[in-house]
């Protein structure tokens, strides 16, 4: 049986996953330039591969034959064969990649380049720079539609969710959000995209049509001080019911009822 892929990353401040239902993972180090490999089944480590410098941003091919890897301060996009786990070749991109996100038919992959205020187009198969896209202040967060139309990039500094045109690759609009954005994620029908604030504290649920911010949640849990409740990564399951939000410090997962945006657990 051919086995499922997903992959984490180990962020300063958080972690990111590809959907689930998977048999092995893919988790980046980034104090340690290395990427271990999971079995989920056993839990046990299978190996454990050297990297570029500062490995943050990972996701898989749709095929599941390839891991990108962002090697952060090498300024490289890695491609490791999930085969063999060994380094197969790199794809270009801008200072300090972060974060990115490939397209729904798998050509083109976006990329968040912190340092240089820029979200990368690469062609895949080409290995080529499509084109380079000036967003806000220090991108992070990257998500795409499910027609593949849209893509919004976050920026932290600017606090800002950017929508860019994919057939154009130009920014169309701006949406403010509170302090910090980190990530951004699509509900499956296009309709929403889901933002967390980590310093505001905040998730912003922006309709795609309209372009602006439709609810604001907020979360509070017993015990701890509002500081230290800081949203992270978001995941909103298939069927677009739910969405999961990583609390950061606060050591807790909010799950949240995405028709009545009441914070269930």
């Amino acid at each position: 049986m051919q086995k499922r892929a997903c992959a984490f990353a180990i962020l300063a401040a958080g972690f990111t996953a590809s959907p689930a239902s998977a048999y092995t993972a893919y988790v980046s180090n980034e104090k340690d330039n290395t990427m271990t490999v999971v079995d989920t089944a056993t839990m046990q480590v299978v190996k454990t591969v050297e990297v570029g410098q500062r490995p943050r941003g990972i996701t898989i091919s749709h095929d599941g034959k390839f891991v990108y890897l962002c090697a952060s301060d090498d300024d490289t996009i890695q491609i490791i064969d999930t085969a063999t786990l060994e380094i197969v070749g790199t794809l270009p991109s801008g200072p300090d990649p972060e974060l990115f996100v490939l397209s729904p038919d798998g050509k083109t992959l976006y990329v968040a380049n912190e340092d240089d205020n820029l979200v990368t187009a690469i062609d895949v198969e080409s290995k080529q720079v499509l084109a380079e896209i000036p967003v806000g202040v220090e991108p992070e967060g990257m998500g795409v539609s499910p027609d593949g139309k849209t893509m919004v990039n976050t920026s932290e500094t600017t606090s800002m969710a950017h929508f860019i045109d994919t057939g154009t690759h130009e920014v169309t609009d701006n949406v403010l959000v509170d302090t910090r954005p980190r990530f951004a994620e699509f509900k499956p029908d296009g309709s929403q995209v889901w933002v967390s604030a980590e310093v505001g504290g905040t998730v912003s649920v922006i309709d795609n049509a309209k372009r602006e911010v439709v609810k604001k949640i907020q979360f509070a849990i017993q015990g701890l001080r509002a500081e230290t409740i800081q949203p992270v990564g978001i995941a909103i399951s298939a069927d677009g019911k739910k969405a999961y939000v990583a609390l950061g410090p606060a050591n807790h997962v909010a799950v949240i009822n995405t028709d009545t945006y009441e914070v269930e657990k």
